[in-house]
């Protein structure tokens, strides 16, 4: 059933992707067309692109508190994370420890690992979604190659505090990644403050293009390439970097990093007003996660006694574009595994709902959301009350 036209389409799925700025075109169109060549190449066209492609770098490295050379140039978020995942463990089967709901990239690129021998630990996370710090002393330290933690869940926007994790990571010479692929272009993020060893990026999470993105690794840590090839990327990412995409993707973080305050501060009110009119038009809710250290533009919420597919396809058909969770599992029909981590009672297992706002969202916006959302809610509970 096609959804009802009659309603102009409100995107609260920003979370999944971001639709590119119009800077960020202009940007790239004009990269498409005049910075075309090769930039390996040596004559004048190839030298202008290289150009283009080393100034990029500069600009995003010093947006995320790193040097240039720390910043190596990937096909996006997940080829990021597989890249540090299966790039920074030794030869030799040791394990891998990660939190319990990380993104399939993360989980997956370690479950690959351990079908070769590796042993998965994974941390444990509170009710509100983050780490259960008690437990880090105590992990298995003398077996660990890699510790893996996103930042900012893609789920819940939950926000971890990293620095006790990676003190002792560098107490035990333990490489440390962190997928801030949510975080990067919503909060600040620096790369040398967090004390990671690793950081992955992906510029459609902030409004770039995507099929672009990025991995900040500490230039003394040593880092196996997936593929091979040509010497491009120091030789740690083989292949004809996409000088249009990387322009593209330093134009959306600048346009973060012109005031990140401002941008902050828009979608928490946005979220927030979002949030409050739910509470008011559709109780009872559960909103789920910490509420005090999250994104501020994501608002994960349970609507008990509703089921999470029919409720989105009721939504989809208001022209209420959400998800019930990760896009990157979209086919799956299991609960969000953070969720399950979290504890969560079945009744919000069942029907919790992500919205993320974005910066082309309205006050006005949200007001016609809440109005759409509670009409879908109440109208399907008193449905189920027959």
């Amino acid at each position: 059933m096609a959804a009802d036209t009659s309603h102009h389409l409100i995107y609260l799925d920003n979370n999944a992707t971001t639709r590119p700025l119009p800077e960020v075109l202009e940007v790239m169109q004009r990269h498409f067309a005049d910075s075309f060549a090769n930039p390996g190449s040596r004559h004048a066209a190839g030298r202008a692109a290289r150009k283009v492609l080393e100034a990029s770098r500069e600009s995003i490295a010093q947006i995320l508190g790193a040097s240039p050379e720390e910043l190596i140039f990937t096909s996006g978020g997940t080829e990021s994370i597989n890249l540090a995942i299966r790039g920074l463990v030794g030869t030799n089967p040791g394990t891998i420890a990660l939190p319990h709901g990380e993104h399939p990239a993360t989980l997956e690129a370690s479950r690959a690992l351990q079908r070769r021998g590796w042993k998965l630990h994974f941390l444990d996370i509170d009710s509100e979604g983050r780490l259960v710090e008690d437990q880090l002393p105590h992990l298995p330290w003398e077996d660990l190659q890699l510790v893996s933690v996103m930042l900012a869940h893609n789920e819940t926007g939950v926000i971890q505090d990293l620095g006790s994790l990676a003190a002792l990571c560098q107490q035990h010479r333990v490489p440390l990644h962190v997928d801030a692929v949510q975080a990067a272009g919503k909060i600040p993020v620096d790369f040398h403050v967090l004390g990671v060893d690793a950081m992955s990026i992906g510029a459609h999470k902030f409004n770039g293009p995507r099929g672009i993105g990025g991995l900040l690794i500490k230039a003394e840590r040593t880092l196996n390439p997936l593929i091979f090839g040509g010497h491009q990327e120091a030789e740690r990412r083989p292949g004809t970097e996409p000088v249009a995409l990387i322009a593209g993707m330093a134009a959306a973080l600048e346009a973060f990093d012109a005031d990140p305050t401002s941008r902050f501060q828009q979608l928490q009110q946005l979220r927030d007003r979002l949030q409050a009119g739910l509470r008011e038009r559709c109780s009872p809710v559960i909103v789920n996660g910490s509420q005090q250290h999250r994104l501020p533009n994501t608002l994960n919420i349970a609507f008990p006694g509703l089921e999470g597919d029919p409720l989105l396809i009721a939504l989809d058909l208001e022209g209420i574009a959400c998800s019930l969770g990760s896009a990157c599992a979209s086919g799956s029909s299991e609960p969000a595994p953070v969720l399950v981590a979290m504890n969560c009672p079945n009744e919000v297992l069942d029907c919790s709902i992500r919205f993320s706002v974005g910066v082309g969202n309205t006050e006005a916006e949200m007001d016609d959301a809440i109005g759409r959302i509670a009409g879908v809610v109440n109208r399907m509970r008193d449905n189920c009350s027959l």
